[in-house]
Formats: C-alpha cells, structure tokens, sequence
C-alpha cells in the first residue's frame, strides 16, 4: 500500500479508527431553524463513505451567548438530539467514529446572531466586531460548565463516541489559559493550575457524566507572529499539564485565530503542513493522549507524510475531503491521481460561512447538496447519447467529465491550444498552481472517461451541425470588454484616450502577450485575484505597478476568503502601490488621469503601460449562430454571465447532469 502509515488502525480510547484520516471539526452553517436536517445528513454521510475514520461534526454553542452563526444548531435544547442521531447512526454504520464540537468563543461572539452579551473571563473587547464583552461572575462561569457538561451529556444520546472541546482561535477556554486575557484574580486567574481550571472542570464534570467509554478530545490552534497569543510553548506546558492527569483523549492543534485570522483557513498563500510542526512539538510533551495535525494539509501524500514521519498520530484534511469526499478511499486504493484536489481558495467554504451562508467547494459543487444530488456520483443516463462540449474553460471540463461519467459519448473542443481558459491563466499567478494541478486533473479524467479532446479546433454553427450531436452544451466563455469600464464612474462608459498605445487587458498579461514598459497601472474593477494576482505578478516580474481600484481596500471581495490582507502585504513587500476609492478616467499613453471617488480631484499619473482588470462580456457568436440555424443547445460559464469559476464548474455539472 503506497500510504500504509496514513491507512494503519489506531486505538482510541475504546474505538478503533480505521485509518488515520479524519473529518476535522468546522462549522458547516447548514442547520434549518437551529436543527440539522437532510443536508447535514448528506453532507456528513458523503465523507463517511468516502472512508474517513473519524467525522468530528460542526460545533454546537454550548451556552445562549455562545451562538455564533446563523446556521449554528440550537443550544441547550433536546430537540438537536434525534435529528444528530440520524446522522451519527448512518455515519457509524459507514464505519466511521463520530465526535461533536462543543464551543463557546467567548468575548468574540456575535449579539447580531445570539441576542446576548459575549461573556468572557475580563470583559475584553471582540475582535469578531466593535463590542465589548461581560466579564463573567463566578456563578455564570459555572453556568457555562455546566453548558458544555450538558451538551456532552446531549451528544452522548444523540450517538456519538465522544466530543471534542473547543480551545482554539482564543474562544473561551483559551481565554481562560491565556494571562493575556484572563486577568482575573480569583480561583479562576492568576497561576497555571487555576487558569486551568475552568477547562479542568468541564472535563471532570463531563467525564462523571458520560461514563468512561466516551471520547473526550481537545481542540487547540497557534497563533503565529502575534505575541500576546498562545505561542506554542505555552500550548505545550497546557498539554502536558492535561496529559499527566489523563484528561484527555487526543488533542488536535491548527493554526490562525482571531488575532491572526488568515491562518485559521489558510490560502495558497501559505504552505502546505503548516499545522504539523505544531503537533511534532506536542507529541513530544504528551504520553497518553494521542495527537492531531491539522491546518493546510491538503493531500493523502502529505497527510502519510505526517504519520510516517512521527510528527501526529492522525491527521484532520477538512478542505481537502470537502473537495473530494472519496479521497481516503482513493488514497487506501492507490488511487491518488483520481483524487480531486483542493486549490485552497476558500471561496465557497469560507467564503460562504463568512457570508453567514451554509458552505460548498468550487471545485466540488457537490458539497452541501448531497441531500439533493444523490452524493458525489452521477446516475447512468438512461439512454447514451452523443455530446459536444464547446470550450475548454472550467465549464466545459466539468460539463464533459459529467457527461461523459453518466455513460455519453462526448467530444470536447477547444479553440485554444490548452485547455483551461481563463483559468489556466489564474493559475500562472503567483502560488495559484494548485489550479493547473486541478487542470491536470481533469485531463487525467477525460481520458480515463474516453472523452475525445479536439485542441485548436475553433467552431461555427456549420461544424456543430456536421458533426452530428445529439445535445450540444455551450461553455465559449468571455472576453476582455476592453471599455476599461469601472463601477465607480457608472456614467463613463470607456476611458477616454483607450485608442492610444500601450493598453492591455489581464488576459493579455498573463498570457504573455503584453508588451510593457517599467510602470505599468492597473485598474482593478473587480477587487478579486484577477486584479490583485495579476498586480503581484507584475511585482514580481520587476515593473513598478500602482493598482488603482473603485473599493475601499485592495482585495475588497477577497475579504470574504480570509486572503485579502497577505496580498496587500505581499504587494507592500514589492514595493506596489495603490490608490483606493479612485478611477482612471483618461489614459494618455503615458499618464493617467485618475479622480479621487471621494471629493472629486484629479491627479495625472506618469506610467509606461496601462493593464483592466475589469468585467469581460460574454462570448456569445456561436449561441446566436445556433439560435438563428435552429440548433438547440444548453450554456453553462461566463457565456451566460462573466463570473469567477466556482459558477463555471457549477454550471457545468449542472449541465452535465442534464445531458
């Protein structure tokens, strides 16, 4: 077996896991008036099939003021209790271990979703918004023990094998640890063995009250960089302090938090295994309780890599299994090139939850419509037919790869020479090659599928219908609009002065067709990594580049994804620079007029090149072709409507599904 470390069965407490990769713990925001219902159940079930030893289901607020989100499950209340059930019975008959998340965030809750004050040990401010918090009595702290006891008390009836704590991201119980926030002075602050005691007693409580065949484990995460926070030593001293009175059965250790957001569901940006480090040092302070990795650990050969290696017994791969939920049974089959990887850019699983909407995967829009789609697999169609996919871009791959899974003959054509679109370009950006490890991916799948590729094959409506079709799906994509149109001057239609030399479109850049001088302005439109990519690239090939955007910040709609603020450091290391709030009105070959947004002043701006990072418009030639021809056909991509690839891959599954 080529990953035997990561696929060798591990005692925990009085369950055996099946191999070491588990379902970590994350807030999926799926429940329906506080009850899990049929999506969390498919969402759930779809990993356990798909072989993971361990599932630790989403965090339940212990407490009133511990709700957190909008689609978090009800506290204090019974009524979780069946529904949990269905889930955990048919999660435990796929074999997996099942644990529920308890938590509280402490001075970090949000009045918006709990209608209450956050309650912490010192009435510290939250860094979730504005608000300060209560600093706690010593009868509300017992109040929330007695919180957590109950809800492990809720989770045991409701099926699972234990529960997990949750001390990470300085939510309350590292409050609690942390002098930085606990500043209290009485049996609750001060020393170690006191600043210990409130997670201590929720422990010992909890263990009275669900016996001993019940898995108690531990959640913990590091904060990098930041002083104040739990460093690592610190998380050390804890878990040893835990270990040596058997507390607890396992602790997993992540990184990022709320002093250190981007972090906690790191981007591409950051490094792969960022987490294992940070378990390697905890298994050489434990001796009893077993040890987790997790954070950024995206791929069965890393996550083998982990085990092998000594650094944690078990690994946590959340995005991972989001991304593809047969990912532990393809690694156990020695099927690691099927396994459809996560290129870590959080727009649909945190950048949705951020939202305050339940999460899915670009690259697996599957994922929190299993209830509705029948899982990650696709019925035989009941009668094959042959397909023609028109366009290689994200759209048409997965349109193809669908289609051609469901049983159809299906021929793909691309007028480029490679396929992938615009989205091979993304992944020419700096550090975004886990999108062409992606492409790749879906090459090894129309392959393997049988679908018949056709590369500089551009089409007209005469091709299409000689080559006989049966259901024609277009995905022709966009193109640059080159109006350099922007959202913050609505009345301009174009930049005046876009006639003269030296103007380029993202496309042009990153396609290596742009001939550019020392400095070079780009106006971002979108906010997105189409401009704010394409502007670290620029920096990093050696131009001076000013990005000039209509949003308040650069990065405006990367907020949602966590990645917004390690761009504009990064672009701050290379010296780029920007001007917010602002639009480029005029270009005059070698300047640019740009107006301030806010008051209305005007400033000229010397640069070599001028590169618009603007919304493309639809390439929609053939459609209107085959719509006066007679043709039917469905569309699928920014042919429909310019959008980012998590709508392209949507679409085309959908489409996929329907040939």
């Amino acid at each position: 077996m080529k990953f035997k470390h990561l696929f060798e069965p591990l005692k925990l407490r009085h369950k055996t896991l099946r191999n070491r990769v588990v379902f970590g713990a994350h807030t999926a925001n799926m429940a329906e008036q506080g009850l899990p219902g049929a999506r969390h159940l498919g969402y759930y079930l779809e990993r356990a099939k798909g072989g993971a030893a361990m599932i630790v289901v989403e965090p339940v607020p212990v407490h009133r003021t511990a709700v957190l989100t909008r689609g978090n499950m009800r506290h204090s209340d019974d009524a979780i209790i069946a529904p949990l059930q269905r889930i955990t019975e048919a999660c435990r008959a796929e074999g997996s271990v099942m644990i529920q998340q308890l938590y509280h965030v402490g001075q970090h809750g949000d009045f918006d979703n709990s209608y209450e004050p956050s309650w912490s040990p010192s009435g510290l401010p939250s860094f979730h918004d504005a608000d300060g918090s209560h600093a706690m009595s010593e009868a509300e702290i017992e109040e929330v023990i007695e919180g957590f006891v109950d809800a492990a008390v809720r989770a045991q009836r409701a099926g699972f094998d234990g529960v997990e704590l949750f001390g990470a991201y300085n939510g309350l119980i590292e409050q609690f640890w942390l002098p930085w926030n606990n500043r209290r002075s009485d049996q609750w602050g001060g020393n170690l063995d006191n600043r210990m005691r409130f997670c201590a007693e929720i422990i010992h409580r909890t263990r009275e009250a669900v016996g001993e065949n019940f898995i108690i484990g531990l959640n913990a995460s590091i904060d990098s960089g930041v002083s104040i926070a739990l460093q690592l030593d610190a998380l050390c001293v804890i878990a040893k302090w835990l270990d040596d009175r058997r507390l607890i059965d396992y602790i997993s250790c992540g990184t990022g938090g709320y002093f250190n957001f981007a972090e906690l569901m790191p981007t591409f940006q950051f490094a792969d295994k960022l987490g294992a480090p940070y378990a390697e040092a905890l298994k050489k302070v434990v001796r009893h309780a077993l040890v987790q990795a997790e954070s950024h650990i995206r791929t069965p050969e890393s996550a083998n890599y982990v085990v092998a290696s000594g650094q944690a017994d078990m690994v946590s791969i959340v995005r991972g299994q989001i991304a593809d939920p047969q990912l532990a049974n393809k690694a156990r089959e020695g099927r690691a090139e099927d396994v459809r990887g996560c290129i870590s850019c959080n727009q649909m699983c945190w950048g949705r939850r951020s939202r305050d909407l339940w999460i899915s995967c670009l690259v697996n829009p599957s994922a929190g419509r299993e209830f509705e789609w029948g899982g990650d697999r696709f019925t035989p169609a009941p009668q094959r037919k042959t397909v023609l996919v028109v366009g290689g871009g994200p759209a048409g791959l997965e349109a193809a790869r669908v289609a051609a899974e469901r049983g159809h003959r299906v021929t793909l054509v691309e007028a480029a020479p490679r396929l992938g679109g615009a989205f091979r370009l993304a992944g020419l950006q700096p550090r975004r090659s886990q999108i062409l490890e992606l492409l790749d991916w879906y090459e090894r799948q129309l392959e393997q599928l049988g679908v018949e590729v056709r590369l500089n094959f551009p089409i007209d409506e005469e091709e299409v219908k000689s080559l006989g079709a049966e259901h024609v799906i277009l995905a022709t994509g966009s193109q640059p609009a080159g109006t350099g149109f922007q959202r913050g001057v609505p009345q301009l239609e174009t930049i005046a002065g876009l006639e003269n030399a030296h103007v380029w479109s993202i496309e042009d850049v990153m396609g290596k067709r742009a001939h550019l001088g020392k400095h070079v302005i780009l106006v971002d439109d979108t906010g997105d990594w189409r401009g704010g990519g394409t502007a670290w690239y620029l920096a990093e090939q050696g131009h001076a580049v000013t990005l000039v955007t209509g949003w308040p910040l650069v990065g405006f709609w990367i907020q949602r994804t966590a990645g917004d603020g390690k761009l504009r450091a990064r672009l701050a290391q290379l010296d780029a620079h920007w001007l917010t709030e602002s639009a480029v009105v005029a270009w005059h070959g070698d300047a640019a007029t740009v107006r301030n947004l806010l008051d209305g002043t005007e400033q000229r701006l010397a640069a070599d090149s001028l590169v618009l990072a603007t919304t493309n418009v639809s390439e929609t030639e053939l459609a209107q072709q085959l719509t006066q021809a007679g043709v039917s056909f469905a569309m699928a991509g920014d042919n429909v409507a310019p959008r980012l690839a998590a709508q392209a891959i949507y679409e085309g599954r959908v489409s996929g599904m329907q040939a």
